[in-house]
């Protein structure tokens, strides 16, 4: 039996000190195992998690903006100054210079009104315990800062409502900043006050934190001051770090425009309130968010906050989270470390993107369509994060899809990095293909009863495989050499089409990827010649291996290649692997980038076909006919090699499939003790939990499908099955209903890092309403019409898969 919740618990909400959180709720059922704070440390790897207060995909995602690194606006265990509470944030991504971290409110104790400070520098502070104090839940975040300062904070979709809760004597005031997002990017905007009402509206242009420098954004505020009481004393400010800082008490409307010479400006208000009667200085501030216009932001924080009750506002959002947290359901016997990994993970899952729908800038203002923001980016999403949106959440990723796809429409393209509501940088190459190509996939039966026009997803994902860009850096593909020689070659001149000429090898291996996925949803879509003939480009992948480079004793890894065939000498597979003591090169998007791979080594890339891995077996083996066995074996050996001798990088997506490759050579248990060193040796409750950035929740979706005993082949429908850690648990989907699945002869010996001897680890066999299905491979369609699923744990580690090796293009697999 699953558990039968009551809606909320008599529980507190302790901070890492153990002080108790301040608002009259507590967290339900579900949300009582969320550690919103999990990932949100300034370690070595930072996570880089927003933790706040949110509504699932929220666009208003309120918290405390940290000064210094902070790309998610909060971090923990900080001593960098405060810089005030800002509505608009994005969670787990790697901008180091932030995203967004607009419009921030910072309460102040002063004395006389003239003294208080307003720029960003004199008006920080730190919080009380520098972050190891602060708390919160799942739609609910408090911190006090070190002037006395208790702050409460709740939101809404696109609305907050902030409780500032100042000293005893002390009269309430507000520093409200204008221009300054996290990375100080403002270039132009207009703020007016309509004092009589206690209301202030600011809006901004400001430049993306991951894309192009000639695209820019805008923002829109609204504030209700009205609940905080009566304004005694107010006046616009403005300042800069060369010792400007002038106040006007007379204005109520400024015009910033775009000056010739940027020189950064620090705007905004400052406000005070009569202190309320009694002991509690508390007061209330309401406040809307918009991409669109002030008028629209204004009538965001109306209708969302009509009652401006705290409580009540917290309430709501904790059951938006129950709900999307119920959508899987572990059984009642499952450990509580487990259940806590498992909710706070899945939790992050339903942070971004942000939904924005109503709220979108031009192009998209008048679309009919659904738009979510925060889409980057998808070469980090694309594995692990939408093949779970799939299995639990339809309708958002129908919506989400069609976001996508709506790209396409308005602007020409599948946005592939989308930030800050602008094209982004393009990673490994267009991997939104592989988004669309998933749900159309899975969900193709289904679009009529989702709302999507699959026509045009079709056509948005064949112009988007073979269509030029101008400017491969942020649409599409570097098309010429990859249509005319199978790979991307290395030192090539395009013509008609431009972008940075680095990360061939890797650009090479997703392309064919991208293939793969294309041709799924073509299938699906019965286009069944467009099918076969993308099946077969997809094993250009092929073409990027030499065959003769070696490292370690293996031979054959990716490396960039000539337009003639020949390979470009020097390559070294160890290069920007953790083993690499290099400093001197760059690994990432640099321009100097010169050897061939994006964000991770030709160790780790020469591992990377996911759907053909029976052929990449082949080709590690140098192409040649020896046995099967042969190969396999010394796949097997490379495999381990790769893991012992320190290549694997648990916070690289191009690693997140790695582990389950075992499954391929026979060995599904190797594979399960691999998962088990990962997430014990790498993910943890703690505030530096992450082996580094969340990615938009890549990472908390890889801890979730590890946890539920299996990992999906992006684009298809098929995944591997793995070891629950858990005895049981039940997937509930709108739309294709409840799946219960049970773990016999579940063993919490099995638990560790490293499994005991004699421990039930291993699945013997995976049986679908009874019938038994191998222990290797699952299809989504064949779970989802399964009303009961049996994982049969044994302690025997069984090599093969019974007949349900996973499949591969090369050897007649998913075609």
């Amino acid at each position: 039996m699953l558990p039968n919740f009551r809606r909320f618990v008599a529980i507190r909400i302790l901070s890492a000190s153990g002080s108790a959180a301040l608002a009259g709720v507590s967290p339900g059922p579900l949300t009582q195992y969320v550690n919103v704070f999990t990932g949100t440390a300034q370690n070595d790897n930072p996570g880089n998690v927003f933790a706040g207060a949110a509504v699932p995909f929220g666009m208003a995602k309120v918290t405390l903006q940290v000064a210094g690194y902070s790309p998610a606006g909060y971090v923990s265990e900080s001593t960098e100054l405060a810089r005030g509470i800002s509505p608009l944030h994005d969670s787990g991504t790697g901008s180091s210079e932030g995203s967004f971290g607009n419009f921030c409110i910072m309460p102040v104790v002063c004395g006389g009104f003239a003294d208080c400070p307003t720029l960003e520098e004199p008006r920080g502070l730190r919080r009380v315990g520098d972050g190891k104090n602060d708390t919160g839940f799942p739609g609910y975040f408090s911190t006090t800062l070190v002037n006395g300062v208790q702050i409460e904070l709740a939101s809404t979709q696109a609305a907050s409502l902030e409780r500032y809760i100042f000293p005893a004597g002390s009269a309430p005031t507000l520093v409200l900043d204008w221009t300054d997002d996290s990375p100080h990017s403002f270039l132009y905007g207009q703020m007016q006050a309509d004092w009589p009402a206690q209301r202030i509206i600011m809006n901004g242009t400001w430049r993306s934190s991951f894309g192009p420098s000639q695209f820019s954004y805008p923002a829109f505020q609204c504030v209700d001051l009205s609940l905080a009481g009566s304004i005694t004393d107010r006046t616009l400010f403005g300042g800069n770090v060369n010792g400007m800082d002038a106040r006007r008490d007379d204005l109520d409307f400024w015009d910033l425009p775009l000056p010739d010479f940027i020189q950064p400006l620090q705007a905004g208000a400052l406000v005070r309130f009569a202190a309320p009667s009694g002991e509690n200085q508390s007061i209330l501030v309401r406040r809307g968010v918009s991409f669109t216009s002030a008028q629209r932001a204004c009538e965001n924080m109306e209708r969302e906050i009509p009652d401006p009750d705290f409580d009540k506002i917290v309430t709501n959002s904790n059951a938006q989270w129950e709900d999307k947290l119920g959508r899987i359901v572990l059984s009642n016997d499952t450990s509580d470390y487990i259940r806590r990994l498992f909710y706070t993970s899945f939790y992050r899952t339903f942070l971004s993107p942000n939904n924005a729908t109503g709220n979108a800038p031009p192009p998209y203002t008048d679309s009919g369509h659904p738009y979510f923001d925060g889409l980057y980016c998808s070469w980090d999403t694309y594995r692990t994060l939408f093949p779970l949106m799939a299995l639990t959440s339809p309708r958002e990723m129908a919506q989400i899809a069609d976001t996508y796809v709506d790209g396409w429409r308005r602007e020409g393209w599948l946005p592939e990095c989308r930030a800050n509501n602008v094209l982004g940088w393009t990673q490994g190459c267009n991997n939104a293909v592989l988004i669309v190509a998933d749900f159309v996939v899975k969900y193709a039966d289904h679009a009529a009863e989702l709302g999507v026009n699959l026509d045009e997803f079709w056509q948005a994902l064949e112009h988007d495989i073979e269509a030029t860009p101008a400017n491969w850096d942020y649409t599409g593909r570097r098309q010429e050499s990859y249509q005319k020689l199978g790979y991307t070659a290395y030192n090539y001149l395009e013509s008609g089409s431009t972008g940075q000429r680095t990360r061939e090898a890797s650009r090479g291996l997703e392309y064919a990827f991208g293939d793969f996925a294309a041709a799924m949803a073509a299938r699906a879509l019965n286009k069944s010649d467009t099918s076969s003939a993308l099946f077969e480009r997809s094993l250009s992948y092929r073409h990027n291996f030499n065959p003769d480079l070696e490292s370690d004793g293996y031979k054959s890894f990716v490396a960039r290649r000539f337009p003639n065939g020949t390979f470009a000498p020097g390559s070294n597979p160890v290069d920007c692997s953790p083993l690499d003591t290099n400093s001197s090169h760059e690994c990432s998007t640099q321009s100097t980038n010169t050897f061939g791979i994006y964000e991770s080594s030709s160790w780790e890339y020469s591992l990377y076909a996911p759907h053909d891995v029976a052929g990449l077996i082949s080709v590690l083996a140098g192409g040649s006919s020896s046995q099967t066995d042969d190969k396999n074996e010394t796949f097997a050996k490379r495999l381990h090699h790769f893991f012992d001798a320190g290549y694997y990088l648990p916070g690289n997506e191009p690693s997140f499939q790695t582990p389950t490759l075992f499954h391929h050579v026979g060995q599904p248990g190797e594979s399960v003790r691999q998962v088990r060193r990962i997430v014990y040796d790498h993910f943890s409750l703690e505030r530096g939990g992450l082996p580094g950035n969340d990615d938009n929740a890549a990472m908390a979706s890889l801890v979730v499908w590890h946890l539920l005993g299996l990992y999906p082949v992006p684009a298809s429908g098929e995944m591997l099955i793995l070891s629950p850690f858990m005895p049981g648990y039940e997937i509930r989907n709108e739309l294709l209903g409840n799946v219960p699945v049970r773990v016999t002869g579940f063993d919490p010996a099995s638990l560790a890092r490293d499994i005991p001897q004699g421990s039930r680890a291993f699945v013997g066999t995976l049986k679908l309403d009874g019938v038994a299905v191998g222990r290797c491979r699952v299809d989504f369609d064949r779970l989802f019409a399964a009303r009961d699923v049996e994982f049969v744990m044994t302690a025997e580690e069984r090599a093969g898969c019974d007949g349900q090796e996973p499949s591969s293009v090369s050897t007649g697999g998913f075609t």
